[in-house]
């Protein structure tokens, strides 16, 4: 489902003279359907920036992205905004460490735009939204509230909500669960094992031990590199 081919990622950091930072350097990774991939390492081994490099909000300083997208392979390193975009909506889910939304929206409208932008109808998707909160142990009471307010354990359970709404091949996850307790961690597990059973392929990154021990079937080990 997804193919890195070589990649690599600096940052020019000019307040420090033009120092270059190299983050990532030929990586190669294979993700197929039905599993979940984990990224381990120590902070500063470039495991949310590979991510990013992943879901085409970094350009990569060279290799490849290959991404499969219906019945065909797209490289996002050197895709176009619209196929970027398109491959975002049907192919590759991210959720990351924080919830970022318009401010002012409901919750279960939130939570149920992904849907909506799928072609669900509006009734329907306000369901399967308000099923998806409850089974994260959101509270009814606070669905039609914006979650701005919340406590950061609602809004990343929020967060996995709008995430996880629509099936698609290829997950991306950056420490989804680091702000929840134990009983919605194993929610989690449960909703990728799902996923992985309808086929999705999860790449994600999980400090926590015994989260990982519950979603990974394997590791891909990762280190810091150098300043250049």
């Amino acid at each position: 489902m997804l193919e890195l081919r070589d990649l690599s990622k600096s940052f020019e950091l000019h307040h420090q003279h033009g120092a270059r930072l190299n983050v990532l350097r030929g990586l190669d990774l294979r993700l197929h359907a039905g599993e979940c991939v984990v990224l381990s390492g120590a902070s500063g081994a470039g495991k949310s920036t590979l991510l990013r490099v992943i879901y085409a909000n970094y350009h990569p300083t060279f290799g490849a992205v290959h991404v499969r997208h219906d019945d065909r392979w797209i490289d996002l390193a050197r895709a176009t905004p619209h196929e970027v975009l398109d491959v975002r909506r049907r192919t590759l889910g991210y959720v990351s460490q924080f919830l970022r939304v318009i401010p002012r929206v409901p919750t279960l409208d939130i939570v149920a735009e992904p849907l909506l932008q799928s072609g669900v109808d509006a009734a329907a998707a306000r369901v399967r939204a308000g099923d998806m909160l409850q089974r994260l142990n959101v509270p009814e009471r606070l669905w039609q509230l914006p979650p701005g307010t919340f406590s950061g354990g609602e809004q990343q359970r929020v967060n996995i909500a709008r995430g996880l709404i629509v099936p698609r091949p290829i997950l991306l996850l950056d420490e989804p669960t680091a702000s929840l307790d134990a009983g919605n961690r194993a929610v989690v597990a449960q909703l990728l094992q799902e996923a992985r059973d309808a086929g999705s392929a999860v790449l994600g990154i999980f400090h926590d031990e015994d989260m990982r021990d519950r979603v990974a079937t394997r590791l891909f080990p990762m280190q810091a590199l150098e300043a250049a």
